[in-house]
Parts: C-alpha cells; structure tokens; sequence
C-alpha cells in the first residue's frame, strides 16, 4: 500500500474509542487523516447478577457464542472475576460471529473457535454444520444488550436449548460538539461505521445536517445490511468493504485510488 494513498484525505472513523486505533493507524500509514469521533460507546454493565449466574453454570452448556469483539472483552474479564482460579470447562467448545471475534478469543489462548471465514454475521455463522447440529445442546450466547435475535431464535428452532449473557451494553456519547467542530473546520472525504447502530447514531448526533453530510460522503459500512439502513437515511454513496481493518483500508484506497 502507498504511503500517498490516501493524501490529503481526511476519514472520520465512528468505532468506539478503544477499537479505533487499528483502522486509524492504516489510514495514517496510507497518508490520510483519520478523525476519530465514536459514535458508539461501549459501557459496563450497572446490575451483574443475570451475568454472574451464567457464569456459575458455565460447565453446563456445549456451545459458547461470543458476538463480537466487545463480547469476548467483556465476558472473559467478566468471567475471570466470576471464576477465579477455575479454567474454561474442557467440553466447552468456541464459536464466534466473525474473523474479528476469533483472533481475540485466540489471542486470549482458546483454540478451535468455530467461525465464518467471510461475512461477520449470525447468518453466515448459522450457515456453517457445526451451528447445524445443536439439538438437544445447551448453548450461551454472550452478548451486549439489546440487538439482534435472530441468532437465539435460530438456534433454538434447531432444537438448542440457549440462553443470553449480557455483558455490555451500547450508548450514543452524548456530547455531538466534537464531531460537528470536526465536520466545520474542514472537508470529511469518507465516513466508516462498522454497524447499523453506529449509523444511527450518527445520523443522530449530526442531527438536520445529517442527510446534506452523509448523501454524498463516501459511506464505507462492514455489511449490505447497514449499507441498505444507509440508503434510507439518504446516503448515495454506501460502499460494502468488510468487517475487518484490512478490508476498510482496501475498499478506501481502491476507492480513492479512483476504483469508484
């Protein structure tokens, strides 16, 4: 990749804070400008107890689901203040949403963690055999609040037997002043978001400017899906790159590098 890839090019990057510096390293490292502004917040859970009585039957369950990064974060920091001194149950196994959610429950020292090799969504995860032979299995889903069901509802009409552990939970910051400075005080050239969530959130914190800031704005989102919630806020320029750092680097300097 050229360090002039990206020159001159300013990319607001919407990931919460502590997940932000990979992408924005990249962006930097092909000669652009990242402009960091969250508009997902990752929080702590304020009431534990629903966790926690997870946590204390972890031996019972077959199938482990972590969701996301913040899952894997979350649940095992959780987990590990829940459980001192006791291992990972030996009979239970790994799956995660995506490459992403892999390569941090690897990091974290667990092994053949079943995941999709392309999309990072519950369908792609559904699609794989090992989701296909749940019946009569216990699986536990760690989770942040609210979001998707159709993953649990899934698999429990494959005949699992599932249940949620929330971990996290998601916020829109509440102060928008940053990112309309950032918007003022210069021209945006491209705009990542890594989830519908972020997007709305977005759209909101911009507020009236939202549609005249995003239609024309090259919008580079993880999934058809959040491409699609894009549209219907007036985006023109939705552009699918992938879940993954590398994949949001790539679609930005093809894009820029006049592949559009």
């Amino acid at each position: 990749m050229s360090a002039a890839a990206l020159a001159g090019r300013r990319v607001l990057v919407t990931r919460p804070r502590d997940q932000a510096e990979g992408l924005a390293a990249l962006i930097r490292a092909a000669g652009g400008e990242p402009l960091c502004l969250p508009a997902l917040e990752i929080l702590d859970l304020a009431e534990l107890e629903p966790f926690f009585a997870v946590a204390d039957r972890l031996e019972a369950f077959d199938l482990a689901v972590f969701v996301s990064r913040n899952a894997v974060r979350k649940a095992l920091a959780l987990l590990r203040e829940r459980r001192a001194g006791k291992t990972w149950p030996a009979r239970l196994r790994l799956a995660a949403l995506g490459q992403g959610s892999r390569a941090e429950l690897e990091a974290c020292g667990f092994g053949a963690v079943v995941a999709p090799a392309g999309r990072a969504d519950s369908e792609a995860l559904l699609a794989l055999p090992e989701l296909g032979r749940v019946r009569g299995k216990r699986v536990v889903i760690f989770r942040g609040a609210g979001g998707r069901r159709l993953l649990g509802e899934a698999l429990a009409a494959r005949g699992a037997i599932v249940e949620h552990a929330v971990c996290y939970r998601r916020a829109q910051p509440e102060d928008a002043r940053p990112l309309h400075a950032a918007w003022s005080s210069g021209v945006v050239d491209a705009v990542t978001v890594s989830s519908a969530e972020a997007l709305a959130n977005l759209a909101a914190m911009l507020g009236e400017s939202a549609a005249a800031r995003l239609g024309d704005t090259p919008l580079f989102v993880p999934h058809a899906r959040v491409a699609a919630a894009a549209a219907r806020l007036g985006s023109r320029k939705a552009i699918v790159a992938g879940p993954g750092d590398a994949e949001m680097i790539a679609a930005l300097v093809a894009y820029f590098g006049g592949a559009k």
